[in-house]
């Protein structure tokens, strides 16, 4: 039986954290360089290693408490990153320098890139979005005109994506607001989540038709931005990452979703260890990774399509009585994406 670490396929990285993984972030451009953010408080810089070079952890930023979000931006040269200090910093990866952006009033729980408008887009438990502008900040580390405006949510932000200028954002009490990023003053639609369960992960697809959201209750949906009735009528929701032992149904929190930036097929992570592809315009799964040692935390394909990486450490869902149960420390590396992330048929359209 394959190993999820079978070094024909994987690449093992090394010094990971050692506590749960928080997220992974590929570079914009290139195609092996890799951030990952940790409760053990710190973001890793990784080259995940290529036929020529082995990998290795090129940089390492500490920070005052655990990390629940990063991100690159549009050149690659720099990161940002947030968490439970409430605090939104820059990264300077060749300098390994860090620098105070601002705060929120709560945990910086996402962040991402908007490379159309060169700007950092904030989520946090303090219900609102913040937009930074980094090249305002000034000169001395401190954060004077890098905070360029603020949005108001109805509920705590768990996750958000943005494709072109389209920002989806998910919130507490089930609630998704869609935001054209050009007019923050109203979100243009308000969505209740398909799912009846907590959204615990959210991705868009890179062909800006809509996004998949999954729940703590093993369930994926899959949405579409144009809000016409025909157009809606085509949104569905799947049961996964769950398994029947004897007569007793297990069901896992999908953590994670990724999708392929080529193929628009998508990867889900779920804290039953596996890593299922998916072809959503078909409704099937096109392959089922062999299982990892602990819960899959975060996943992200790079810039190419030709990596995925994944991160399996403990997510405390089962508390403590679960960390003993894993008795593994978390493991982070790269899986080789060939043939199994392509829709069947593919014509490259």
């Amino acid at each position: 039986m394959a190993e999820y670490n079978d070094p024909s396929t994987t690449t093992t990285l090394p010094s990971p954290p050692f506590d749960s993984i928080s997220s992974i972030r590929f570079h914009p451009t290139n195609p092996d360089l890799m951030l990952v953010s940790s409760w053990d408080t710190t973001v890793r810089y990784y080259d995940t290693g290529s036929a020529s070079h082995a990998p290795e952890q090129k940089a390492k930023f500490d920070h005052r408490a655990a990390v629940l979000a990063c991100a690159f931006n549009g050149a690659g040269d720099k990161a940002y990153s947030g968490g439970l200090d409430t605090g939104v910093r820059e990264l300077d990866l060749a300098g390994e320098r860090m620098t105070h952006l601002g705060t929120h009033a709560d945990s910086v729980s996402a962040m991402t890139w908007s490379k159309n408008t060169n700007a950092l887009v904030t989520g946090s438990w303090d219900r609102t979005l913040r937009f930074w502008d980094p090249r305002a900040s000034s000169t001395d580390g401190g954060s004077a005109g890098a905070l360029s405006s603020t949005t108001s949510t109805p509920e705590r932000i768990y996750a958000l994506d943005l494709v072109n200028h389209t920002l989806v954002v998910a919130m507490a009490s089930r609630l998704f607001h869609i935001y054209d990023i050009r007019n923050m003053s109203v979100p243009a639609q308000q969505r209740e989540s398909s799912l009846k369960y907590m959204t615990r992960s959210l991705a868009a697809m890179p062909s800006g038709e809509g996004y998949a959201c999954a729940s703590v209750e093993g369930r994926i949906a899959v949405e579409w931005f144009d809000p016409a009735p025909a157009v809606q009528e085509r949104k569905y929701a799947f049961k996964c990452h769950r398994q029947t032992v004897g007569e007793v149904d297990h069901v896992w929190p999908v953590n994670a979703l990724a999708f392929h930036p080529i193929y628009n097929t998508f990867a889900s992570a779920g804290s039953d260890g596996t890593v299922s592809i998916w072809d959503h315009k078909v409704k099937k799964r096109l392959r089922q990774f062999p299982k990892y040692p602990a819960p899959v935390s975060a996943i992200a394909f790079n810039c190419d399509g030709s990596k995925l990486g994944v991160a399996a450490s403990y997510t405390w869902d089962e508390g403590e009585e679960g960390a003993k149960a894993v008795g593994s420390a978390p493991w982070v590396g790269v899986r080789k994406v060939g043939e199994e992330g392509k829709p069947k048929g593919w014509t490259g359209n």
